[in-house]
């Protein structure tokens, strides 16, 4: 399909069909903005507490810490709030932990929002193109210049409407059970990563023994 036949099918469509392209737009930026900004966000939460492990069974609670300011996304600031209280009590630590979630999480589920009520709201712009379509039909009979033209017009308005707003809701619902599913999996990755690195804290880490001291610069003992 050329430019100028889209641009005519537009043209048939008649207002609603701007209405939908803007809907469609905004969709399409939406939907690109938030998988952009989740595929940056997820991690690999068990390598990522593994490695986190590692760190801290040698005491190394500072570069743990620094791993986690450098790593993006919400598991790595809940690990972090488990890591800044490491010596605090369990119910002291949880709260802090459950804090830093409580502030991570709503950014996930930012713009969905959006995305569902554009999929939701399509059709019933759809309906109201075709109802227009309908009544200009109808008003072309009423007056008696019911001819061919004018009775296409009606029905090109009511058709082209009804079947951009499917093409619009379909695909934009499909994204947003996509991204919905992104989220969800980002969440479980959240819960498990806190729970893991708290109970690593409460257990093997204050049980462990201090690591030994570093030997002195020069190497070989006097």
């Amino acid at each position: 399909m050329s430019v100028f036949d889209f641009v005519s099918l537009l043209a048939k469509g008649g207002p609603i069909m701007g209405v939908l392209l803007a809907m469609g737009l905004l969709a399409a930026v939406l939907c690109i903005e938030r998988t952009l900004y989740l595929h940056r966000v997820q991690i690999r939460s068990t390598a990522f507490i593994n490695g986190l492990k590692n760190i801290l069974a040698k005491r190394r609670l500072v570069e743990a810490l620094t791993v986690c300011e450098e790593t993006p996304g919400p598991v790595a600031a809940v690990v972090k709030a488990a890591l800044l209280h490491a010596d605090d009590s369990p119910e002291s630590m949880r709260f802090y932990v459950q804090e830093a979630a409580v502030v991570e999480l709503p950014a996930l589920e930012r713009r969905l929002g959006a995305i569902a009520a554009i999929a939701q709201t399509a059709p019933l712009v759809g309906l109201l193109g075709t109802v227009i379509g309908m009544i200009t039909t109808y008003v072309a009979f009423e007056h008696d210049y019911a001819t061919p033209s004018a009775l296409s017009k009606g029905m090109w308005q009511s058709l082209l409407t009804t079947a951009a707003s499917l093409m619009l809701a379909i695909p934009t619902n499909l994204a947003y059970h996509f991204i919905g599913s992104r989220v969800r999996a980002i969440v479980r990755d959240v819960e498990w990563s806190g729970n893991e690195i708290m109970k690593y804290l409460l257990t093997e880490y204050r049980t462990a023994p201090p690591a030994p001291p570093a030997p002195p610069a020069g190497g070989a003992a006097p």
